[in-house]
């Protein structure tokens, strides 16, 4: 601990970056630890590369730049010269660790939380884990053998000890009161507040699998009478066509920086399985259609089983969406003002709004003890 004005400040450093996926949990407890603990002193940890440098001090945390440590593979040079680059990594690490008199490392898995688990074992600081996926990485994997506390987003995660927290997710989310900002968000996009709404996003550069398939179903959906907000990725052009003349609009826009807006203006979802994107959908309570990633380890079907299994969504393999799909199952459930109530129930008591202070309050009970 840090001495303060003849006080204690409690130094927690926080070892997420890499990713988005990484990125958003860390500085989630972070804004956690800052709300409930305002004498905490946080130190993050990144590399140079990704989006590290601009995320995190644009969220007012100390960056602690350590070099980064991909991990190969396949057997090939790089893989030779990575106890080089560890043992590099680790050192920076820990004089970093040194030089905050951390109490306690916040880690949750990739290449930044690898050198940084290391460098506290060394320090015989306290660690702290937490895994968002279903299949845990490498980084966490080792982790978890040796840290104080394991926490998980989901129930059957395979590591030690672990403990179901959930996702830990930024306020604006978890605080998004989607009735009370039901016509503004509306307004926004130049939609109906009173028709039901379909949400469709492949993520922050688009999917052209749904794309297609919502594009292809908009005279269907027009028909219906459900509205389509559709957010097609900067580098994806959708080509919707004539919709009929049932009047219901569909809004195309590249990208939207108010995700609260969109999610303020949808009833149901057609999107991918990302798990930060399954843990915001069931906090807000919106049921969705899930499209898991077709590449990879299936980590995203596991991430939408959990709310789908509670009756909080659809899921459909990427080969089996089509415009058809969406008729068969998207547009019935939009249709039916019963049915989509109670998924949109089901999704939201699937959801856990509080993972971030959760998480804090484990970080600090370690911290202190």
């Amino acid at each position: 601990m840090l001495a303060i004005d003849g006080g204690l400040m409690t130094s927690v450093v926080l070892a997420g970056g890499g990713s988005a996926g990484h990125i958003e949990p860390t500085l989630a407890v972070g804004d956690a630890l800052r709300r409930l603990y305002p004498d905490v002193r946080l130190t993050a940890l990144g590399t140079a590369r990704g989006l590290d440098s601009t995320l995190i001090p644009a969220r007012g945390y100390d960056l602690e730049l350590i070099p980064p440590i991909p991990m190969p593979r396949k057997p090939t040079l790089d893989l030779a010269r990575l106890p080089v680059r560890l043992a590099r990594a680790v050192r920076r690490t820990r004089e970093i660790l040194d030089r905050v008199d951390a109490d306690v490392v916040v880690g949750f898995g990739g290449y930044v939380a690898f050198p940084a688990y290391l460098a506290a074992r060394l320090r015989k600081t306290p660690i702290v884990v937490h895994e968002q996926n279903p299949l845990p990485g490498l980084a966490n994997r080792v982790a978890a053998r040796f840290a104080q506390v394991v926490a998980v987003t989901t129930e059957g995660t395979p590591l030690p000890r672990a403990q179901v927290v959930g996702m830990p997710l930024r306020r604006s989310i978890t605080g998004l009161d989607r009735s009370a900002l039901r016509s503004p968000a509306a307004a926004h996009f130049g939609l109906d507040p009173e028709r039901p709404t379909l949400l469709v996003t492949g993520g922050s550069q688009g999917a052209r699998s749904l794309n297609a398939a919502a594009a292809g179903a908009a005279a269907a959906l027009n028909e219906a009478g459900v509205q389509v907000l559709h957010i097609s990725g900067p580098k994806n052009t959708v080509e919707v066509g004539s919709v009929g003349g049932g009047g219901a609009a569909y809004v195309v826009v590249p990208y939207a920086d108010r995700m609260d807006l969109a999610y303020a203006a949808a009833d149901l979802l057609l999107c991918r399985a990302g798990a930060v994107t399954c843990a915001e959908l069931a906090a807000v309570g919106l049921p969705a259609a899930y499209v898991p990633l077709p590449i990879g380890n299936g980590e995203q079907r596991l991430n939408a089983q959990p709310v789908v299994r509670a009756g909080g969504g659809l899921l459909v393999d990427d080969a089996d969406l089509s415009p058809q799909w969406i008729v068969d199952n998207v547009v019935p459930v939009l249709s039916d003002p019963q049915a989509l109530a109670r998924m949109t129930a089901n999704a939201k008591a699937a959801g856990r709004p509080d993972a971030d202070e959760v998480m804090a309050r484990l970080v600090l009970e370690v911290a202190r003890a």
